[in-house]
């Protein structure tokens, strides 16, 4: 399909509205439409899955055509480094979560990435490194529970960044990794209740939060359900 014609469909459902709406929630405006993410995804089972379109909509720089890049662009071409370009293009929390919800956990190096993009200082890449955590945790059903037991101590060391779209993430992973399996919710717990000890607001509100979640009954229930 045609880029600058997908690009001018875009503009057309433009609302200025909804990106001051959007703003409000701490998405950035800048080069922002205001498309809701169901019409963007209606857009994306139209056009199907195309590896050179996702470029040149990630190269227009428009929110919304990034995140369109990501939910057709085809995880088997998609190789290490534009994982890297793309993530370092990051500038927005919803972009971030986006494309690693849709595309990026599907791409073997994703595991890896983890790894590298927790460590690093860029608030979007390191934010990136959780929403690949917590995408795996969810979704990759064959992946074993030694897997995401690496992830723990990341959790712990990242969990004094003060910063509003890194602790979240830091939070969501944690809480999706303990709500895998009973297992895997034993070892989230102790994990949390370690960070609570941690000298810092972020921290603490980090473990608070999961504690609250993972040893609620209601998860406890279903994962025992699930075991039996």
């Amino acid at each position: 399909m045609d880029c600058k014609k997908i690009l001018a469909g875009l503009k057309s459902l433009s609302d200025p509205k909804a990106v001051e709406g959007m703003a409000r929630f701490g998405i950035n405006p800048e080069k922002t439409l205001g498309i809701s993410i169901p019409t963007l995804r209606k857009m994306a089972r139209e056009i199907g899955k195309d590896h050179q379109l996702a470029h040149e909509l990630w190269a227009s720089g428009i929110h919304e055509a990034r995140i369109l890049a990501g939910m057709i662009d085809d995880p088997k071409a998609v190789d290490e480094r534009q994982m890297d370009k793309w993530a370092r293009d990051f500038d927005s929390w919803d972009v971030c979560d986006q494309v690693c919800m849709n595309l990026f956990w599907l791409v073997p190096p994703a595991y890896g990435k983890c790894f590298e993009w927790s460590a690093k200082e860029e608030e979007f890449v390191k934010r990136a490194g959780f929403a690949l955590m917590s995408r795996l945790a969810w979704s990759d059903k064959k992946a074993e529970d030694a897997e995401f037991i690496k992830f723990l101590p990341i959790i712990k060391r990242e969990a004094t960044d003060e910063r509003n779209f890194v602790k979240k993430a830091v939070n969501w992973a944690l809480r999706q990794i303990g709500k895998r399996n009973i297992e895997l919710n034993k070892h989230a717990i102790k994990t949390a209740r370690e960070i609570a000890k941690i000298d810092s607001k972020s921290a603490r509100w980090i473990a608070a939060d999961a504690l609250k979640e993972l040893t609620s009954e209601a998860v406890r229930a279903r994962l025992r359900g699930a075991r039996s």
